[in-house]
């Protein structure tokens, strides 16, 4: 049986920013593959539900209570599927929403409690999505693999990244390589595979997206119209298309790479596959693009965050959008400081977007935005390229604004469904 509880209990809004270690984790944390629509509403919660079924697979009873942001929009983000997918085979679960209370360490928190037999709790976990599918538990970063827990980036910060290329002559993917070690480049090359087979599904699919607001998919209507017209106006549809492509899969629960996030997922792909099908770059130099694009979105989650309900859009299709550019600066042969260059204006001109998804839902303005920062981005590379690279803001400056213009949000505009152009449409629980 499944029971939905509303509650409207209003606590303090005002939440730490998460402590990370003083040093970074593996790219792999970082780029997830896994299905949408939301990697901290739907990836994260599903994976906090299999760790916890993991120690208490005799349970009788589950009882789960969304908080803040996962409550007030994880209708939409099908929070409640991802949960009792994972619980309700082993035993009956029950759902309060809480999307008025803000507990005090993240806005993305959920408590699980399991009953015996005796209808007696034997355990309660509460357990924090963090952004990206990770998860904390208040303290540490939770539930990593070996592998993706390992500490292996000494530098944090692209400033120190960017002396250590021009002291070694080495580039981005360089250092992500002697970090990463030569097996990146398989995990890497799945990644690649992932995200073209989203591009390639989303310009194949039509209909209308799952939810309320009957959105149509957009992307194949984009790309026959793009290759009708030439050179330039040719060449932007086409980056538009595929950025609705993968962003459409996303908000159908198909299968994407995290970069840095669900809601952001469309950005990269589109950048790194127009350059590819145009260009006809190698796969090897796609590989290394995108090991920079992840290196730059792990200072900006090492640093600052990529969580929506922690900072706003700016710390998704922002850090998104840094990401693609830095990639496409790679990609076109930018030194070092042109890269940064690229990548702190893919992050400066998106600082202050708020996040504020119509019904809860991964798709307006989420999806559009997409397609715009993917456009941005190569936007970025180009006005980085007809510089120097030498730049009075460095990327590391950006991040740190970002963070405190993200703690500076009124948490209306922190998805909470409640504020901006989310106001008035929110989605019933019931």
């Amino acid at each position: 049986m499944i029971i939905f509880v509303v509650s409207s209990t209003i606590t303090s809004n005002h939440h730490s920013f998460i402590k990370y270690p003083s040093f970074m984790q593996s790219i792999k944390e970082l780029y997830r593959i896994g299905n949408g629509p939301s990697s901290s509403h739907t990836m994260g919660p599903k994976k906090a539900a299999e760790l916890f079924v993991e120690d208490h697979p005799h349970a009788t009873k589950f009882n789960v209570t969304l908080y803040g942001s996962l409550a007030a929009t994880g209708k939409g983000h099908l929070t409640d599927q991802a949960l009792l997918n994972v619980l309700e085979p082993v035993a009956s679960t029950i759902i309060e929403w809480l999307p008025k209370t803000f507990l005090p360490f993240h806005p993305n928190a959920l408590k699980l409690d399991a009953y015996d037999e005796n209808d007696k709790i034997v355990d309660s976990r509460t357990i924090y999505s963090v952004g990206g599918g990770a998860l904390s538990d208040g303290n540490n970063i939770i539930g990593l693999t070996a592998d993706q827990g390992k500490d292996i980036y000494p530098m944090t910060t692209m400033s120190e990244i960017m002396d250590w290329c021009e002291r070694s002559g080495k580039s981005y993917w360089e250092y992500v390589e002697d970090c990463e070690g030569q097996e990146i480049w398989d995990y890497l090359e799945e990644v690649w595979r992932v995200m073209k087979d989203a591009v390639k599904r989303g310009l194949d699919n039509e209909g209308v997206l799952p939810g309320p607001l009957s959105l149509h998919r957009k992307a194949v209507s984009y790309h026959i119209k793009a290759e009708g017209y030439k050179d330039s106006l040719r060449s932007r549809g086409l980056v538009f298309a595929y950025a609705l492509a993968v962003s459409e899969e996303n908000a159908s629960g198909g299968e994407i790479v995290t970069a840095p996030t669900c809601g952001s997922c469309g950005v990269v792909p589109a950048v790194l596959y127009h350059l590819e099908v145009s260009r006809g770059f190698s796969k090897n130099r796609m590989l290394r693009a995108l090991a920079t694009a992840g290196l730059f979105g792990n200072v900006v989650k090492q640093n600052a965050s990529i969580s929506g309900a922690e900072v706003g859009c700016q710390g998704e299709v922002g850090v998104a959008c840094a990401m693609a550019a830095a990639a496409a600066s790679q990609l076109f042969g930018g030194s070092p400081a042109q890269i940064e260059y690229a990548a702190e204006m893919g992050l400066e001109h998106h600082l202050g977007m708020t996040c504020d998804p119509v019904c809860g839902l991964v798709q307006i303005p989420c999806i559009e935005r997409n397609a715009y920062a993917a456009a941005r981005a190569l936007d970025a590379n180009i006005y980085s390229s007809f510089t120097d690279g030498i730049h009075r803001v460095s990327f590391d400056r950006v991040v740190d604004v970002m963070k405190q213009t993200g703690h500076d949000l009124p948490s209306l505009y922190k998805e909470t469904g409640e504020g901006g152009l989310a106001k008035g449409h929110e989605f019933s629980h019931s």
